[in-house]
């Protein structure tokens, strides 16, 4: 099921909405309802869904609906027409009271302009929305501190909002509706006043606070450099009409029409796609596994090297099939012959910043979140092959440096077949390899 759902919502401003909205499905114009009956089309039949977790960017120019259709997924603005829902439930039918405890419990907003309170303390600021919740002093005190902490303003709580910079302010709006826990986060233009600088470090952080937290988040912006980065999936409004719902890359490489196009050209993709875009499935074995199971996992799959993972699936290293091979003969652990200095990167980073690194590494590069966790890898030729226009389709796609191996690999033509049946049953994430011998 999908967290939020929008079906057909159309917002008309005028004195007749729905008078108008009956010309609009005559086929009247939104030129000739401005003129002739003084009614303003904001969003016009929008339709969408949000998934669970996912970072939904809704971009568009000044005038386009985008701040108007964020309003209505909380109904700070009621549509015209058209349903919203909200996993199992249709907030364009509820009443006021269901309504409140909705915004209060289930969305939370974050504005351009910060909204803080001048006199009150960072952390009464934050706790705001749980004041009016009604609980305990104590209870949202302890509450706003972990959500400030979260957004790296521990120490601040007794400073007040002048004494902060735009983007710690910001920070404070963000730790606000954190601390209420909300499913669904709405953030309507909520880096647009900041200096570059610190809107790219305000988009690096909410990237990483998303892999902790994993919230549905619904941002608003103009700034298509913003989208493509911070955005699991881009719709793209004009004049109240939605014209195309994608993916950053669907976005740049299938543009739905001339407008998208243009809209996107001279994108420097280099600065916009990140090591997510272009990472792949990581081939993995675990390090309490023997090398010989490890050189098994790399002629079953026709690979030549394999990501050392503890049980947690944190990065321990890289074994090549010739580190394996000598493991074996010698009676030794992965763990004694494994690379341990492995190039590791994260998966907010842009091309641009890891062109260097990928022509220098001679291993692939290990994608990592912010625990240490393993969540993919770059293998030779990925960075260039996104730049020239050829991003990886698919999480099996691999280049020549590790598919292109079979027997001729260093250490895989002196593997011997493992004796028994019982081998038959692995698994490449290193988890369900019932290897007789683990040696």
């Amino acid at each position: 099921m999908s967290m939020i759902k929008v079906n057909q919502v159309t917002k008309i401003f005028g004195q007749h909405e729905q008078k108008a909205l009956t010309l609009l499905q005559q086929g009247w114009s939104r030129e000739r309802l401005a003129t002739e009956k003084q009614a303003t089309v904001a969003v016009n039949q929008v339709s969408f869904a949000v998934e669970k977790g996912e970072i939904f960017v809704i971009m568009g120019l000044s005038g386009s609906g985008k701040s108007t259709l964020v309003r209505m997924l909380n109904r700070l603005i009621e549509p015209t027409s058209g349903e919203i829902w909200l996993k199992d439930r249709n907030i364009s039918r509820l009443n006021a009271s269901d309504l409140r405890e909705v915004r209060r419990r289930t969305i939370g907003m974050v504005f351009q302009k910060f909204a803080l309170f001048p006199h009150r303390t960072v952390l009464d600021n934050a706790a705001y929305g749980l004041e009016i919740q009604g609980l305990s002093k104590e209870h949202r005190y302890r509450k706003a501190t972990e959500a400030l902490e979260l957004v790296g303003l521990g120490g601040w709580e007794d400073k007040y909002p002048e004494e902060l910079s735009g983007g710690m302010q910001q920070r404070v709006g963000l730790a606000r509706a954190l601390a209420n826990n909300p499913d669904i986060l709405l953030m309507d233009e909520a880096f647009s006043a900041l200096d570059p600088l610190i809107r790219r470090d305000m988009q690096d952080e909410l990237l990483a606070l998303q892999q902790k937290m994993h919230k549905t988040i619904i941002f608003i912006t103009h700034d298509l450099d913003e989208a493509l980065r911070i955005g699991d999936r881009i719709a793209l409004l004009k004049d109240g009409k939605l014209i195309q719902i994608g993916t950053p890359e669907q976005m740049l490489m299938q543009p739905a029409d001339e407008y998208v196009e243009r809209f996107v050209e001279g994108v420097d993709l280099s600065k916009v796609l990140t090591a997510s875009h272009i990472m792949r499935r990581p081939e993995t074995i675990s390090l309490d596994r023997g090398p010989r199971v490890a050189l098994q996992l790399m002629r079953d799959i026709g690979i030549s090297t394999l990501f050392v993972v503890g049980k947690d699936k944190s990065l321990q290293g890289v074994v090549t099939a010739e580190q394996a091979s000598e493991a074996a003969r010698r009676g030794l652990s992965l763990q004694q012959v494994m690379h341990i200095d492995v190039p590791i990167v994260s998966p907010s980073i842009v091309l641009h910043e890891l062109l260097a690194l990928s022509g220098e590494a001679k291993l692939p590069i290990a994608v990592v979140d912010p625990d240490g966790k393993l969540m993919g890898a770059i293998v030779r030729g990925a960075v260039l092959g996104a730049l020239a226009g050829n991003l990886i389709d698919s999480a099996d796609e691999m280049d020549d440096s590790t598919k292109s191996i079979s027997t001729a690999s260093p250490g895989l033509e002196r593997l011997e077949p493992l004796a028994n049946a019982d081998n038959s049953s692995r698994s490449t994430e290193g988890v369900t390899i019932d290897a007789a011998e683990n040696r």
